[in-house]
């Protein structure tokens, strides 16, 4: 394995004049250098191999498919080990801007994940298509042809929407978990409580959400609202009971918490579609529902 002795240094070259934007593979800066005065940002993206950086005296890991941020002012010394190949991506913070009128929005959540982010994993499918975009960008910062910035631009917003849809990823992961978790606490105490508790505020209460979050959580990853599946349960206990010859509409809807037999009657109409006194005649038909 190499030491740190023994890594390329990069040497930023001194220049007259930089350009907003710059794209190099790993390689090249590794034997080149590359100007980037502090008011750059930096995308390095790990394309393949497995190996080290070392980032300002700070030696870190680095695999396949992952982009290393750093933000203006923040280099003051990067080398790379032998066998990380990728790219290098520098640019100013007026390269983003798409007019006069004021930055594309589409940057916003990028400028985002250089304030929180250092390290971000790229996944393959997007890997793909962001290496397509990145290899354009190559052919084109190589030609010096007419209006090569504005075309440079074009494919670096494609590759920041890519980006873009990466870092939503990452943001929304956490927050489906917690909502697997809040669906997941509310069906087990539906089961431990719809005798006692029939409205969506009285869970909703225990989990420490709105009722309107609650039911949206809910319909979101079940199809149906919070509200429906208590009422289905309570159904689904009291079609159980009423299949048994000896429990009478009286008995069932008093150990579900029902204190009005006309109340129950148009619960259970309601929430299975048929009466109670049809049902009890079928129950001899009808499987228990758990």
């Amino acid at each position: 394995m190499k030491q740190f002795n023994d890594f390329a240094p990069v040497h930023f070259e001194k220049a007259s004049y930089c350009l907003p934007f710059k794209i190099h593979t790993i390689e090249w800066i590794k034997k080149n250098g590359v100007d980037l005065p502090n008011d750059y940002f930096m995308l390095i993206w790990i394309v393949s191999g497995n190996g080290y950086y070392r980032f300002n005296l700070q030696k870190e890991t680095v695999n396949t498919n992952q982009l290393l941020l750093i933000k203006p002012g923040q280099l003051h010394d990067l080398k790379f080990s032998n066998g990380l190949h990728g790219y290098v991506i520098s640019f100013t913070d007026s390269f983003l801007d798409v007019d006069d009128y004021g930055r594309d929005p589409i940057y916003n959540p990028i400028h985002q994940m250089f304030s929180q982010t250092q390290i971000v994993a790229i996944n393959n499918e997007l890997a793909d298509d962001m290496n397509d975009i990145t290899e354009i960008m190559m052919k084109e910062y190589s030609r010096h042809n007419l209006y090569r910035a504005e075309i440079l631009k074009r494919y670096f917003k494609i590759f920041f929407i890519y980006l873009s849809r990466q870092l939503e990823f990452m943001e929304q992961a956490p927050k489906q978990s917690r909502n697997t978790a809040i669906l997941q606490n509310f069906m087990s105490l539906l089961d431990k409580n719809f005798r006692e508790y029939k409205m969506v505020a009285d869970y909703a209460d225990k989990l420490s959400v709105t009722p309107n979050y609650l039911n949206e959580v809910v319909k979101k990853l079940t199809g149906q609202s919070a509200g429906h599946h208590i009422r289905q349960r309570v159904a689904a206990e009291a079609k159980r009971q009423a299949i048994h010859p000896d429990n009478c509409m009286k008995k069932i809807a008093y150990d579900l918490g029902f204190c009005d037999m006309a109340h129950f009657s148009k619960f259970f109409k309601n929430a299975t579609g048929i009466s109670f006194s049809d049902f009890k005649k079928r129950g001899t038909v009808l499987q228990p529902v758990f």
